[in-house]
């Protein structure tokens, strides 16, 4: 059992965050901050945020691993094309894309599991390590971590963001970058173990 965010982690929430530990305010490209997705995060800012937020609430918090976050895309393994919808006349109600920013968390419909911008606004880092298909990887939806071939330098991305087409925001688009990669279109959302 795991619960996760319903939205993207906004700059409101991240900014407390770089003030409390010194670091370097992420651009926000002249879009405004508040309550937009962060972006321009790394993995490794992504991780180093949620040990924050364990410390300063006593809760722990991670990043989602790929399973749980595709199983929440799919609101609760559903076979959507979409986080929210198949149908292509839908997904502007529940997907941020080919626009020119990013929008506030929450500006779009939520799925049945009541999860906003699954699909669309920005990519969001998950725990897992890249391996190239996703045959092998663990049954019981923990982080595939180093096995098998996986590559821990890069980590997956998944939904896709404000800037792509809708083929990028599909339930099973995977892709991969470097973890101390950052990007105007890259931030996350956060994940939690239940008892």
């Amino acid at each position: 059992p795991f619960a996760i965010a319903r939205h993207e982690t906004t700059f409101d929430e991240y900014d407390r965050f770089a003030q409390a530990t010194g670091r370097a305010l992420p651009k926000d490209r002249g879009w405004g901050r508040g309550s937009r997705p962060v972006i321009n995060v790394s993995w490794e800012d992504a991780n180093a945020y949620a040990q924050w937020l364990s410390q300063q609430t006593g809760e722990w918090y991670r990043l989602p691993t790929e399973a749980e976050w595709e199983y929440a895309a799919r609101s609760g393994g559903n076979d959507q094309t979409w986080a929210g919808t198949s149908d292509m006349k839908q997904l502007k109600d529940y997907a941020v894309y080919a626009s020119n920013r990013t929008e506030p968390v929450g500006s779009k419909k939520p799925t049945r599991l009541g999860l906003n911008d699954m699909s669309g606004n920005v990519w969001e880092w998950v725990e897992d390590c890249w391996h190239e298909k996703y045959d092998g990887a663990p049954p019981n939806g923990s982080a595939w971590i180093g096995t098998n071939g996986g590559d821990c330098a890069r980590r997956v991305l998944r939904g896709g963001s404000w800037d792509n087409n809708p083929e990028h925001l599909r339930t099973l688009r995977r892709l991969s970058d470097n973890a101390d990669f950052r990007y105007n279109s890259i931030g996350f959302r956060l994940a939690q173990d239940l008892p």
